[in-house]
């Protein structure tokens, strides 16, 4: 593979980005590709697209924990909980603002192709997450919603107050994983030969697979529960961390690369 960028690179793509996008396809073995503006601008939108979503993710951490610590003084407002109530539904707006910027991006970089692929495909769930990672996502909400639910059927109004914390915030997590999984399967292919529509194909595995990594879900009841209720379902809560990392390692190691996947979707054309 040639790390030089194509012939066609203009001022727009930046000398940085066209790197980062030959270390990118370099990782995913496509040794026939070369970075192109197209490519470059995606992955950069992308990359802070990323960011920013984590950063949403980690202010609704904080906001939860905040709502826990406050909303068990006596009396019980219910204040906190409108509050991240209300944060919840900001996140939303916020997630899908930026699903609108990166599709816009890309409908521009589109716009500026002198051709598109051939026989273009619209990946559906199955080949973008695969079902290994679907039923890895929903056992571990289940199991966090299993834990919210046994918290507030304990007797006790502060520990309640705490299971209503984790159950909104757990909800907002769903919710907002669902629209970056909508965004994800219904967002155009943006293609101009066979190299970059499987470059399109890894992408949206890649952010599939983002999107099962339950960071979220692991803190919640962590930094929700755990202390603050009785032992047996802190030590459910540890032991539900224990079991979902170990869960997620075996599935990292035992699934096919983004790029094996992404190559099997193109050969299914």
């Amino acid at each position: 593979m040639t790390s030089e960028p194509s012939p066609d690179a203009g001022p727009t793509a930046r000398a940085a980005d066209l790197r980062v996008a030959g270390e990118w396809l370099a990782l995913h073995d496509l040794t026939d590709a070369r970075p192109t503006p197209l490519l470059a601008s995606r992955l950069t939108v992308r990359a802070y697209a990323r960011l920013a979503a984590q950063v949403l993710l980690a202010a609704l951490i904080i906001v939860s924990s905040l709502a826990a610590a406050f909303g068990g003084l006596p009396p019980h407002h219910p204040l906190p909980l409108l509050a991240l109530a209300a944060l919840v539904a900001g996140l939303l707006l916020a997630q899908w603002l930026l699903d609108r910027w990166v599709r816009r991006v890309d409908q521009r970089a589109g716009a500026t192709l002198s051709r598109r692929a051939a026989h273009l495909i619209q990946p559906g769930w199955r080949a973008v997450l695969g079902r290994p990672y679907a039923a890895f996502a929903a056992a571990t909400f289940a199991g966090a919603m299993v834990l919210a639910g046994s918290a507030l059927a304990i007797p006790d109004p502060t520990v309640r107050q705490r299971a209503v914390v984790l159950l909104i915030g757990l909800l907002g997590v769903m919710a907002i994983t669902a629209l970056q999984l909508r965004h994800l399967l219904r967002h155009p292919v943006v293609a101009e030969d066979e190299e970059s529509l499987t470059a399109d194909v890894i992408m949206r595995v890649e952010d599939a697979r983002e999107l099962t990594t339950p960071s979220v879900q692991w803190s919640l009841p962590m930094v929700v529960l755990f202390g603050a209720v009785p032992g047996w379902l802190s030590a459910a809560a540890v032991a539900y961390l224990i079991l979902g990392v170990g869960a997620y390692v075996a599935l990292r190691v035992k699934t096919p690369s983004c790029a094996t996947v992404a190559r099997r979707v193109m050969s299914l054309r």
